[in-house]
């Protein structure tokens, strides 16, 4: 039987208070209050208000500290930091080079070309003349990119903001960095005018090759100041701002072009061009100018941008340096060389070279420091010390005919020794008594010897410190054979009294130095050197040094036509070959070798010196000989001469180094 249980009657339930969990009768229970309607917010009223009180204060006292902590835009003007750049200049005053930051002359924007100002604006600030300082929209714009690209793909920074960056700032992407530029571009928008602040940007951004300012950059690139450019080339100059190096045309025209015409499609689209402008603009064809040298003066740059700032300090202007080199000679010494040493039938084995060539004064025409200037900077011409070898026979014969002999005494060219020292010939040949004419002209290493010990090794290197010779020179027998070392700069300094007319001539590179704005700073004294040879001597050696290359042992660089002298040299086991010598009133010495001093295969002096001295001689520019004291030999001198032909045909047959 199912039990049915009647459901209790509706007064028969508990109330409503006794249905409460945890009820139990009897057990007296509180009244729940009905809470009063929209209550529930006005509770939070109270710790919201004190949170966004204790960020703001916060946040003030954060960016108070930031204030304390940011330049005073007041040294805005005075710009300590500002380093001018060098522009050198060749003997006629042809662009060589240009080092350092450059900087131009500053311009109002009412001085630059309208279509110059809506390039820029087109690429980095279209709202510019819009907004005090900074642009809300263009912010979140980039950031809203950012974010979306995974990572910073847009700055979001106006021209204001980029010029506080440029002038007090740092590159660190933080947001501490941010917020000052933030805070400085305001300052910026309530001291200047927004022409004032587009100006000063322009006079201080980077657009590669070491310019600063958009002056700088034109001149560097067209070869005129800015307010000539065409449509173009401003908007070449403005695609420079997002990547200065990448695309600057001095390192890749192609690339510069192409970004150029980006910018004058952003033009088009702002309508700040036409269409017919654009396409205008595109078909011209953009002529970037360049450096008049090519990258082997760089050489010669180095060598002379420490003594500039000896000379000029270290200055805040932009310099212009007016040196002596010839960039048509430089090229030619550069080509020379590099055309010898390519060849492996006229290297020989010779993996280097180095080269300097003088004017009659000293003043450095060319220098060479080594075979290719983009693989190794270390300049050969200046820093390599090697020994002479016979070149330095030159200075032994001069010190000879000063102290009495003459060409045409006589010597033995017989082996001799010294103790355990036995000098040899280069041939391993002997053309017995022979004149001194002879023996230099066919260099002969005993007869050289002899020389020295009859004349006294201390008067030989007096005299050729006396012609430039700064290294050491050792005052032993094996003197006269150029065992010591010296520099190619300093072996062509010494020779330079043999072409000159006999006197001194320290080389030397800057002619003067001076600001942009005209202030010379610096002018070379063009006082002759002392004279350091007596005409007798001189005309003698000059007899001897056409010998060498007229039909010596320098035959390779002799040059129909042409007044030349010179000396080689060759070092034991061919590690050094040699030739200095002039060719009208340029003396050059040319050195080829290996870096780590091995030995060459048999590169002689008249091997791959003599074909660089004549292939550069050729090549370069006249340098005039100047007026030669001439000394008259006595009659009866150029009588013994004649009546003694017979030394003079066996030492032609003997050969020499």
């Amino acid at each position: 039987m199912t039990d049915r249980r009647t459901p209790p009657a509706p007064w028969r339930r508990d109330p409503p208070e006794r249905r409460v969990p945890g009820y139990r009768p009897g057990t007296p229970q509180r009244r729940a209050r009905k809470p009063a309607g929209g209550g529930g917010w006005k509770r939070l009223i109270r710790p919201l208000l004190s949170v966004f009180i204790i960020a703001f204060l916060a946040g003030s006292a954060f960016l108070i500290a930031i204030a304390r902590d940011l330049p005073s835009i007041d040294t805005l003007d005075t710009d300590p930091m500002r380093v001018g750049g060098i522009v050198f200049l060749d003997h006629e005053d042809r662009v060589i080079a240009r080092r350092g930051a450059s900087h131009g002359r500053a311009l109002t924007v009412d001085e630059l070309p309208p279509y110059l100002i809506d390039a820029v604006l087109a690429v980095e600030d279209r709202r510019f003349y819009d907004h005090h300082g900074v642009d809300l929209r263009g912010t979140l714009r980039a950031l809203w990119a950012n974010i979306r690209a995974g990572h910073v793909v847009q700055g979001g920074s106006t021209i204001t903001q980029q010029l506080a960056k440029n002038l007090f700032l740092t590159s660190d992407r933080t947001m501490l960095r941010k917020i000052q530029e933030m805070m400085l571009a305001f300052q910026l928008e309530a001291r200047f005018t927004k022409d004032e602040i587009l100006a000063l940007y322009l006079d201080r951004v980077y657009f590669g090759a070491g310019t600063y300012g958009v002056e700088a950059a034109a001149q560097r690139y067209f070869g005129r100041s800015a307010t000539e450019v065409s449509l173009g080339e401003a908007a070449l100059l403005a695609g420079l701002l997002k990547a200065p190096s990448r695309y600057s045309p001095a390192n890749d025209l192609g690339r510069a072009a192409a970004r150029a015409t980006v910018v004058l499609d952003l033009m088009y689209e702002t309508g700040r061009i036409t269409e017919e402008e654009r396409l205008a603009a595109a078909e011209t064809p953009i002529r970037v100018a360049r450096e008049a040298s090519s990258p082997g003066a760089g050489y010669f740059i180095d060598w002379i941008a420490g003594q500039v700032r000896e000379l000029a300090g270290e200055p805040r202007a932009d310099l212009i340096v007016r040196t002596t080199l010839d960039v048509d000679a430089q090229r030619a010494a550069e080509a020379a060389l590099r055309n010898v040493l390519d060849n492996p039938d006229t290297a020989r084995g010779a993996t280097q070279g180095a080269m300097v060539a003088l004017a009659p004064d000293g003043a450095v025409r060319a220098m060479v420091g080594g075979r290719d200037y983009a693989a190794s900077q270390y300049n050969r011409a200046v820093l390599a010390r090697r020994q002479p070898g016979s070149s330095f026979k030159t200075f032994v014969y001069a010190a000879a005919f000063e102290g009495g002999l003459t060409p045409n005494d006589v010597r033995d060219d017989l082996p001799i020794t010294y103790g355990n020292w036995s000098p040899e010939n280069y041939s391993g040949r002997y053309a017995g008594p022979i004149t001194l004419r002879d023996a230099f002209i066919d260099s002969s290493n005993v007869v050289a010897v002899r020389v020295a010990e009859e004349t006294g090794r201390g008067h030989i290197a007096a005299l050729a410190q006396r012609l430039g010779i700064d290294s050491e020179i050792r005052l032993d027998r094996s003197m006269a054979l150029g065992a010591f070392e010296v520099t190619p700069i300093e072996l062509a300094g010494a020779y330079t009294a043999f072409a000159n007319g006999g006197f001194r001539a320290d080389p030397y590179a800057i002619r003067g130095i001076e600001t942009v704005d005209g202030d010379v700073l610096y002018v070379d004294d063009d006082t002759p050197g002392p004279v350091v040879l007596d005409a007798r001597t001189l005309t003698w050696m000059r007899e001897l040094m056409s010998g060498v290359v007229s039909y010596g042992t320098g035959r390779a660089a002799g040059i129909p036509g042409r007044i030349t002298g010179g000396k080689t040299g060759t070092t034991n086991d061919n590690r050094d070959a040699w030739f200095a010598g002039y060719v009208d009133g340029m003396t050059t010495a040319i050195w080829v070798g290996n870096d780590d001093f091995s030995p060459t295969e048999r590169a002689a002096g008249g091997g791959p010196p003599a074909l660089i001295f004549r292939a550069f001689a050729e090549a370069a520019p006249v340098e005039p000989l100047p007026a030669q004291p001439r000394w008259q030999p006595d009659p009866e001198e150029e009588e013994e001469e004649a009546d003694d032909p017979i030394s003079s045909f066996l030492s032609r047959l003997a050969g020499g180094n």
